[in-house]
């Protein structure tokens, strides 16, 4: 699964351009994480079609584009899941650039994990990830 990170100037409608252009275009946002970081908004979006999402956003005016590996992990859905799973990756050393939620049902949920480049296989061994 791969994760598109958008960084942004951090004005008014930078989100509804990104979110408009893949509309257009046809590309469901499976998940996404925005924020801003002083000057610059962060856009972490998982999408149905990567490859039309990135020719839509390529559109969008002042955007730099980055395209990285995740993994989608599906734990229990209870307190202290998280925490399990973080430790595993902390204790093997796994470095993470990010890390949400993608679905929640009542006894599971999904998760995007994206390690550093460098640790994705470290992170698919540690949980147990052929």
């Amino acid at each position: 699964m791969k994760e598109i990170t958008l960084i942004a100037k951090n004005e008014m409608g930078s989100l509804a351009a990104v979110a408009e252009a893949l509309g257009s275009h046809g590309v469901n946002i499976e998940a996404i994480s925005a924020y801003g970081e002083r000057d610059n908004a962060i856009f972490r979006i998982i999408t149905n079609d990567t490859t039309t999402a990135l020719k839509a956003i390529s559109k969008v005016p002042g955007l730099e584009v980055l395209e990285g590996d995740t993994i989608l992990y599906s734990m229990l859905n209870r307190p202290g899941e998280l925490g399990k799973i973080t430790r595993k990756l902390a204790n093997k050393g796994v470095n993470l650039e990010s890390l949400y939620i993608v679905s929640r049902k009542l006894d599971h949920t999904d998760v995007a994990i994206k390690p550093i480049p460098a640790d994705i296989q470290k992170a698919k061994d540690a949980l147990g990830i052929k």
